[in-house]
Protein backbone atom coordinates (compact mmCIF):
# COMPACT_ATOMS: atom_id res chain seq x y z
CA UNK A 1 0.00 0.00 0.00
CA UNK A 2 2.89 2.78 0.64
CA UNK A 3 4.15 2.13 -2.67
CA UNK A 4 0.54 2.41 -3.86
CA UNK A 5 0.30 5.99 -2.20
CA UNK A 6 4.12 7.55 -2.79
CA UNK A 7 2.68 6.99 -6.37
CA UNK A 8 -0.20 8.71 -5.63
CA UNK A 9 1.64 11.70 -4.14
CA UNK A 10 3.90 11.75 -7.18
CA UNK A 11 1.26 12.13 -9.32
CA UNK A 12 -0.79 14.52 -7.19
CA UNK A 13 3.32 16.36 -7.36
CA UNK A 14 2.86 16.06 -11.02
CA UNK A 15 -0.26 17.66 -11.29
CA UNK A 16 0.44 20.29 -9.21
CA UNK A 17 3.08 21.37 -11.34
CA UNK A 18 0.31 21.26 -14.53
CA UNK A 19 -1.40 23.98 -12.91
CA UNK A 20 1.57 25.75 -12.06
CA UNK A 21 2.72 25.83 -15.78
CA UNK A 22 -0.57 26.72 -16.76
CA UNK A 23 -0.54 29.63 -14.32
CA UNK A 24 2.75 30.69 -15.64
CA UNK A 25 1.75 30.62 -19.15
CA UNK A 26 -1.42 32.62 -18.57
CA UNK A 27 1.16 35.65 -16.84
CA UNK A 28 4.39 35.33 -19.24
CA UNK A 29 3.84 38.83 -20.37
CA UNK A 30 4.61 39.80 -16.72
CA UNK A 31 8.06 39.54 -15.23
CA UNK A 32 9.42 37.22 -13.00
CA UNK A 33 9.31 39.25 -9.96
CA UNK A 34 5.12 40.02 -10.38
CA UNK A 35 4.75 36.86 -11.32
CA UNK A 36 6.33 35.44 -8.09
CA UNK A 37 3.98 38.34 -5.99
CA UNK A 38 1.18 37.31 -7.77
CA UNK A 39 1.21 33.81 -6.70
CA UNK A 40 2.08 34.66 -3.09
CA UNK A 41 -0.44 37.08 -2.76
CA UNK A 42 -3.12 34.57 -4.28
CA UNK A 43 -2.59 32.43 -1.66
CA UNK A 44 -3.97 35.17 0.93
CA UNK A 45 -6.52 36.25 -1.23
CA UNK A 46 -7.51 32.05 -0.95
CA UNK A 47 -7.28 32.69 2.66
CA UNK A 48 -9.57 35.30 2.42
CA UNK A 49 -12.33 33.32 0.88
CA UNK A 50 -11.90 30.64 3.40
CA UNK A 51 -12.43 32.95 6.42
CA UNK A 52 -15.79 34.48 4.28
CA UNK A 53 -16.88 30.59 4.20
CA UNK A 54 -16.49 30.85 7.82
CA UNK A 55 -18.25 33.63 8.49
CA UNK A 56 -20.77 32.41 6.07
CA UNK A 57 -20.89 29.11 7.97
CA UNK A 58 -21.41 30.42 11.35
CA UNK A 59 -23.62 32.74 10.76
CA UNK A 60 -21.53 35.78 12.07
CA UNK A 61 -22.65 38.70 9.52
CA UNK A 62 -27.28 39.21 10.62
CA UNK A 63 -27.43 41.01 7.48
CA UNK A 64 -27.00 37.66 5.66
CA UNK A 65 -27.18 34.89 8.22
CA UNK A 66 -26.00 31.60 7.55
CA UNK A 67 -24.57 31.23 3.53
CA UNK A 68 -22.15 28.52 3.50
CA UNK A 69 -21.60 25.45 4.79
CA UNK A 70 -18.60 23.68 6.99
CA UNK A 71 -18.32 21.75 3.45
CA UNK A 72 -17.94 25.26 1.61
CA UNK A 73 -15.49 26.30 4.89
CA UNK A 74 -13.12 22.67 3.82
CA UNK A 75 -12.70 22.97 0.27
CA UNK A 76 -12.06 26.64 0.86
CA UNK A 77 -9.14 25.77 2.50
CA UNK A 78 -8.36 22.91 0.47
CA UNK A 79 -8.34 25.92 -2.04
CA UNK A 80 -5.80 27.56 0.00
CA UNK A 81 -3.59 24.33 0.42
CA UNK A 82 -3.43 23.58 -3.94
CA UNK A 83 -2.73 27.56 -4.46
CA UNK A 84 -0.26 27.32 -2.00
CA UNK A 85 1.41 24.15 -3.01
CA UNK A 86 1.16 25.34 -6.92
CA UNK A 87 3.30 28.45 -5.63
CA UNK A 88 5.72 25.85 -4.53
CA UNK A 89 6.00 24.31 -7.99
CA UNK A 90 6.61 27.70 -9.29
CA UNK A 91 9.47 28.20 -7.38
CA UNK A 92 10.48 24.59 -8.12
CA UNK A 93 10.40 25.00 -11.40
CA UNK A 94 7.30 23.47 -12.00
CA UNK A 95 9.39 19.88 -11.57
CA UNK A 96 6.74 17.84 -9.28
CA UNK A 97 8.07 18.13 -5.96
CA UNK A 98 5.87 20.21 -3.79
CA UNK A 99 4.32 16.86 -2.25
CA UNK A 100 7.48 15.80 -1.39
CA UNK A 101 8.96 19.06 -0.05
CA UNK A 102 5.33 19.18 1.37
CA UNK A 103 5.89 15.63 3.22
CA UNK A 104 9.25 16.52 4.52
CA UNK A 105 7.91 19.54 6.01
CA UNK A 106 5.52 17.79 8.13
CA UNK A 107 8.13 15.89 9.48
CA UNK A 108 10.08 18.55 10.39
CA UNK A 109 6.91 20.55 11.83
CA UNK A 110 6.03 17.01 13.54
CA UNK A 111 9.36 16.20 15.20
CA UNK A 112 9.99 20.09 16.32
CA UNK A 113 6.72 19.23 18.09
CA UNK A 114 7.74 16.06 19.50
CA UNK A 115 10.95 18.20 20.77
CA UNK A 116 8.93 20.48 22.79
CA UNK A 117 6.46 18.52 24.07
CA UNK A 118 9.78 16.54 25.72
CA UNK A 119 10.97 19.33 27.04
CA UNK A 120 7.63 20.63 28.42
CA UNK A 121 7.71 17.17 30.25
CA UNK A 122 11.40 17.87 31.49
CA UNK A 123 9.97 21.18 32.81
Amino acid sequence: MIEAERKQQDRVGDLLAEISEHVDESNCSKDAEAILWGRVAKVSEECGEAVAALIGATGQNPRKGVTHTLYDVKDELLDVALTALAAVEHLSANKGCSMYLFSEHVFHVYNRLLRVEADDDKG
